[in-house]
């Protein structure tokens, strides 16, 4: 059994900032209001040699009219499933109440490892204050503070007793392929992610921003395995209202920097819109993957002719870069998605994709030769060698007498006899030319 650690309590006990305090990440929003995790957000933290999993559960609660909640509790169930060890939170500043029993109870049905963590002991006054918590009679009680991190330590010390020694899974997530869903907000990128597992791994509503966290979920099925990351939805600056999701965008960006492909994901009703080209460019300048999702085309009236002029029209708005795969989804009734998911394996083979040098310029310096680039003031340009660099992402150096007077149009060609003679759809290429 995978090493799993799950934090669960009530809403604003500092579940999300032990999470941070484990993980040594600033993933979870953290902020003083109740609701402001919702989905399970995954991370890894290590101790004394001990790598294993860390899930941060929004906080438990049955009083309040939200929409949220019955969502929020499915998902804490699910990770007290999932986990080994369980880390209960509870705080000393306002001892047991109501919802603390709720969540007590839910723990003494799942016969797991329960720790009970008493948190906001921030200063010597307030040890002691937590002995009232083994009137819950699920184990230990661990004076600690999320904040400062007094109190990890002992907590970690006890909890790696109950590890599997031999794990490996985290170590193997490491390497595995990253695909991000990013979008504007509402276009289907959480529906996509509970389609593709079979279970409601996010929560979905109707409402923009309800994902705030970027969700990692490990996809192991039909010949794949790759980390699929949901994100929440990137709007303009001037419509970011809340601090909360001015992080979650932010978060959205670091996931496409720290991703191998995106899956772009538009609204075939609405079409693309300027958002979606900003999201669209953050994604080329980072030199990502990209397969691009039209999602909704249930929702589409369409003809014989609708889909390729929808792929003619949105190639020409995504132009210069536009060697793209295109497909068209429905997340509701499971159209193609399966399909998306092997467009992107195939795009990730191409961007790790290396040719070897000798290769490289048996076909490049032919190409130069047949068409060389245009004389510029009575010089001639001689690209003489072509070597690709050892990069994350494609890039290309050529090397000639006169760099500076290579014109632009001539850099598109060498990219399309590029894109022609290798396969590199979907991926962004960059070309540096050197003096030789």
């Amino acid at each position: 059994m995978s090493n799993i650690v799950a934090i669960v309590g009530r809403p604003n006990v500092g579940k999300s900032t032990l999470f941070n305090r484990l993980t040594e990440s600033r993933d979870a929003i953290v902020k003083e209001i109740s609701g402001v995790t919702r989905d399970r957000l995954y991370g890894k933290g290590e101790w004394n040699g001990y790598q294993f999993s860390v899930i941060d559960t929004g906080g438990y609660a049955t009083t309040k009219e939200d929409i949220f909640e019955g969502e929020i509790r499915k998902q804490v169930e699910i990770a007290i499933q999932e986990a080994s060890v369980i880390i209960f939170m509870v705080d000393v500043m306002t001892g047991i109440v109501e919802m603390d029993e709720i969540v007590a109870q839910l723990l003494r049905k799942s016969n797991k490892v329960v720790f009970i963590a008493a948190n906001k002991v921030d200063n010597n006054e307030r040890i002691g204050l937590s002995s009232e918590f083994y009137a819950f009679g699920l184990g230990d009680v661990f004076d600690l503070s999320a904040t400062n991190g007094s109190g990890t330590g002992d907590l970690l010390d006890a909890i790696v007793e109950y590890f599997n020694k031999e794990d490996d899974s985290v170590r193997e997530e490491d390497s595995l392929p990253r695909i991000a869903i990013v979008g504007r907000p509402n276009v289907g990128k959480s529906s996509m992610v509970n389609a593709l597992t079979g279970q409601e791994r996010n929560i979905v509503t109707d409402i923009s921003g309800t994902t705030r966290d970027s969700i990692h979920t490990r996809y192991k099925a039909y010949g794949f395995d790759f980390l699929l990351i949901d994100t929440a939805g990137i709007r303009k600056k001037a419509k970011v209202t809340e601090d909360i999701e001015y992080y979650s965008v932010l978060r959205s960006v670091r996931t496409i920097e720290n991703s191998d492909v995106c899956l772009f994901m538009i609204d075939a009703a609405e079409g693309i819109q300027k958002q979606d080209l900003s999201i669209y460019y953050i994604i080329e300048k980072n030199s990502k993957g990209v397969v691009v999702i039209v999602n909704k085309w249930d929702l589409v009236e369409k003809d014989q002719n609708t889909m390729l002029k929808f792929e003619e029209e949105l190639r020409n708005q995504l132009a210069p870069f536009n060697d793209v795969p295109i497909i068209f989804t429905s997340t509701l009734s499971k159209q193609r998605i399966h399909k998306a998911l092997e467009k992107s394996m195939e795009v990730f083979g191409n961007r790790v994709r290396k040719i070897p040098t000798k290769e490289l310029n048996d076909v490049m310096l032919d190409v130069i030769n047949t068409t060389p680039p245009p004389a510029m003031k009575g010089k001639y340009i001689r690209i003489k060698f072509v070597q690709m660099l050892p990069t994350h992402a494609p890039t290309f150096a050529f090397y000639c007498n006169l760099p500076q007077y290579i014109p632009d149009s001539y850099k598109r060609f060498l990219e399309n006899r590029l894109r022609e003679k290798f396969n590199f759809e979907g991926v962004p290429l960059k070309l540096f030319f050197r003096k030789k």
